[in-house]
């Protein structure tokens, strides 16, 4: 079967789902979408990933890929390889200097070592045709969104507009502390936004 590769265009919180998130993966060179749901931790180790954020310890997923590069394992890539009764599944393709091996995944987990080792991320058509969904073509080039909003997001991003920069690095602080990455990333967007000013 020819595989598709995808990319991670969006991550926000599910609008079907509480306590849930969607990470949206397009077609490379293509229009058509597939929104994942998955759990707010791995969503958080996503975000993590996008934007090179380092947290004072390694997340799971940064244990795994130091553990990997420490026996000299590679991921080449990770193959979306089935869709059974809503639940998407994964298997990553990895290597050492002997051998080369494909290890079941959850899509989350895999998408999370994904960003990590900056592999390519695959599925094939037919998953694409049963859980896809195809975008307007508009004419304009296909931007990617780290994190979109809902309204409550909205919301909590307009209180932000009202503190300081000494008040934003504060509460920046605190999130880091409670691991809040996705909450971390408006906070630190509002303060970047400021310094361009």
């Amino acid at each position: 079967m020819k595989k598709i590769e995808l990319e991670i265009v969006a991550l926000s919180h599910s609008i079907t789902q509480t306590h849930s998130y969607a990470v949206v993966l397009g077609e490379v060179n293509g229009l058509r979408r597939l929104p994942i749901v998955i759990g707010g931790f791995e969503a958080q180790a996503i975000a993590v990933a996008l934007e090179r954020m380092q947290p004072s310890r390694p997340l799971t997923h940064d244990l795994m890929k130091n553990f990997m590069m420490a026996f000299n394992v590679e991921l080449h890539e990770v193959i979306i390889c089935d869709l059974q009764e809503g639940i998407f599944y994964s298997k990553l393709l990895c290597s050492n200097e002997n051998d080369t091996v494909e290890i079941d995944s959850r899509t989350s987990d895999a998408l999370a070592l994904a960003v990590r080792f900056g592999c390519p991320i695959y599925t094939y058509e037919n998953i694409l045709e049963n859980a896809g969904i195809l975008m307007e073509d508009t004419g304009t080039k296909k931007k990617k969104a780290v994190v979109s909003t809902t309204s409550e997001e909205t919301t909590a991003h307009d209180d932000l507009k009202n503190l300081s920069v000494e008040e934003l690095n504060t509460l920046l602080n605190e999130v880091l502390e409670q691991e809040d990455y996705i909450r971390a990333i408006a906070i630190r967007d509002e303060i970047n936004s400021r310094r361009k000013k």
